[in-house]
């Protein structure tokens, strides 16, 4: 059995260049709660940071750009709030990324700390550089045919 204390967290980075978002998210989301792993148990976090950056150039496919609406409450009376896809690419690029992985991640108090180690950056550089993050492979991004 494993145990907290055996565990070593590894620090990895991902180029979302012309990457697919859902691609991409199911990868992240695999490495966030470390089912990449030989040890991997359901009750502990056995996931890896992950870095993403270059959050603005990752790609949505079909019509999702113009049709997919992110919906959020402010909490008051009539406080529903909704943007569009495009709109938060521009504004908040990370939310996009952020928004894909923390779905595909448990919706429990062990999710919300694997999501913990998400790290999303803008641009092509992040602060993180003296934890030696090693280059995360996700699968190559399809061609439009």
């Amino acid at each position: 059995m494993v145990s907290e204390k055996d565990v070593r967290h590894a620090w990895y980075v991902v180029d979302a260049t012309d990457q697919v978002l859902g691609r991409l998210a199911t990868r992240v989301a695999k490495v966030l709660s470390g089912k990449h792993r030989a040890n991997w148990v359901p009750y502990l976090d056995t996931g890896d940071f992950v870095v993403v950056t270059n959050a603005e150039k990752v790609r949505l496919t079909g019509k999702k750009t113009d049709d997919k609406i992110y919906h959020r409450h402010t909490g008051y009376p009539g406080g529903l709030k909704s943007i569009s896809v495009k709109d938060l690419q521009v504004k908040y690029p990370e939310r996009v990324i952020e928004a894909a992985i923390r779905g595909m991640l448990p919706h429990t108090k062990l999710g919300r700390k694997q999501f913990k180690k998400l790290k999303v950056y803008k641009g092509g550089s992040h602060p993180h550089e003296a934890q030696q993050p090693k280059t995360l492979q996700v699968s190559p991004a399809r061609k439009a045919s």
